[in-house]
């Protein structure tokens, strides 16, 4: 079974970053850090900064690149929409079940959800 990986597990910091990102549809670090400081009493902008890097590169936030005084900066916005996030969880979560039960896994879910 291909079982799921820590990395495509998010952490408490990841999910509260697509919090903000999610209704906002497209942030600079900078705007994200300062909503998550609201919330949280301690987060520092390089957390932030490196966990949105991670969220690009498991394909869940994307990014472009803006040129300003100072240099470049990202803009990150969502891939997908938290209801098409939930999705893709849940269908990673269902097709590792299958793989590792088989038709065990494929009995309960009908018998599951056939009753309703």
């Amino acid at each position: 079974m291909k079982e799921l990986k820590l990395k495509e597990v998010l952490s408490p910091l990841e999910q509260e970053i697509l919090k903000v990102v999610w209704p906002n549809k497209s942030l600079k670090v900078r705007e994200i850090y300062e909503q998550l400081k609201k919330s949280k009493k301690k987060v520092a902008l390089s957390s932030v900064a490196v966990l949105l890097d991670r969220l690009f590169q498991k394909n869940i936030v994307g990014r472009k690149v803006e040129t300003g005084r100072g240099g470049i900066r990202y803009i990150y916005f969502p891939l997908k929409d938290k209801k098409g996030f939930d999705r893709t969880i849940i269908v990673k979560v269902v097709d590792n079940l299958i793989k590792k039960f088989g038709d065990n896994a494929l009995t309960y879910f009908d018998e599951r959800f056939s009753k309703k």
